[in-house]
């Protein structure tokens, strides 16, 4: 992970286009003075189960994926946080000082704002289009854990697989997945030895093509 960054105006001008929402000049401007720039690559983790988090993110380019862990180690992929968008679970836990229950690992390189924390409450107050964003954004991810408790509780495995797989590709212009068969059985809660059957059987259906460490995504 990069040290912090000061925020350029190109990147302003990216924030604008992504966070349409946050549209008042004032917000835009202590967004560019109180916030750093911050670079993940691809598998660093940016939050830690048991952390507290120190800021909030806005993210400029790349995903990073929010993921829970059980008492053996094994991850659910709970939603990811793609350009546009922020953490629901970081701002509960910014605003309520408590210690990270999930773990934000980047997904692909990815660039965000940090906002620190002690401002969003003061935002809230102070600017109407932060206050909406945050409370669209406890709703977006209210839908996003519906979504993943209904595709464990009611979709077959190879079902959720195959989403998986689709939502990846549409993420890389030659729809290739870079990925591991143990690293989509801990998103998809599952074993890699299910996972890696299941992906040989879409190979032979013609839908994928397995490679070291790749999927390419052929549907």
């Amino acid at each position: 992970m990069n040290a912090h960054e000061s925020i350029t105006n190109e990147n302003i001008q990216s924030l604008k286009k992504l966070f349409s929402d946050l549209y008042e000049p004032n917000l835009v401007q202590a967004i560019q003075q109180k916030g750093h720039l911050l670079r993940i690559h691809a598998g660093e983790s940016l939050i830690q189960i048991g952390q507290y988090i120190k800021y909030m993110p806005l993210i400029l380019s790349g995903s990073l994926k929010i993921m829970r862990e059980d008492d053996d180690g094994k991850e659910l992929l709970i939603y990811h946080v793609d350009p546009g968008e922020t953490c629901a679970m970081s701002i509960t836990c910014c605003m309520g000082d408590t210690k990270s229950n999930v773990r934000a690992e980047a997904e692909e390189d990815t660039t965000l704002i940090a906002i620190p924390i002690h401002l969003l409450d003061q935002w809230s107050s102070e600017y109407v289009s932060w206050k909406h964003f945050i409370m669209r954004t406890y709703q977006k991810r209210f839908e996003d854990l519906l979504k993943t408790i209904d595709s464990i509780a009611f979709q077959k495995l190879d079902d959720r697989l195959l989403q998986l797989l689709k939502e990846k590709s549409l993420k890389s212009p030659e729809q290739v997945i870079t990925a591991t068969h143990q690293e989509i059985a801990n998103e998809l809660h599952s074993s890699r030895e299910v996972i890696s059957r299941l992906l040989k059987k879409l190979e032979n259906e013609g839908t994928v093509k397995l490679g070291r460490n790749k999927i390419q995504w052929l549907s």
